[in-house]
């Protein structure tokens, strides 16, 4: 699964990330962390960012995450979804 935490208005990173996900056809789900607490929380008190997107790639149980537009992870998140592995 494929999560990508968000700001809607001005956030540059925020809308290329989900542009790559997107042409890659990569489904992914989105939440806007300016309107859900819950979510603005977990990845500033749990994962500890201050910055978004932020990114959370979780695979057989193995979570995978990073802040920021970060198109390496991008890439790599990509090639295992298209792969099937």
């Amino acid at each position: 699964m494929l999560t990508i935490y968000t700001k809607p208005k001005g956030c540059f990173g925020c809308t290329k990330t989900k542009q790559l996900f997107t042409a890659a056809g990569v489904p992914f789900h989105e939440v806007d962390i300016t309107t859900n607490e819950e979510a603005f929380l977990y990845v500033t008190e749990e994962l500890g960012y201050s910055q978004a997107p932020v990114v959370v790639f979780d695979k057989d149980g193995t979570e995978n995450h990073w802040s920021g537009l970060n198109p390496g992870k991008i890439d790599q998140v990509i090639a295992i979804v298209t792969s099937g592995n």
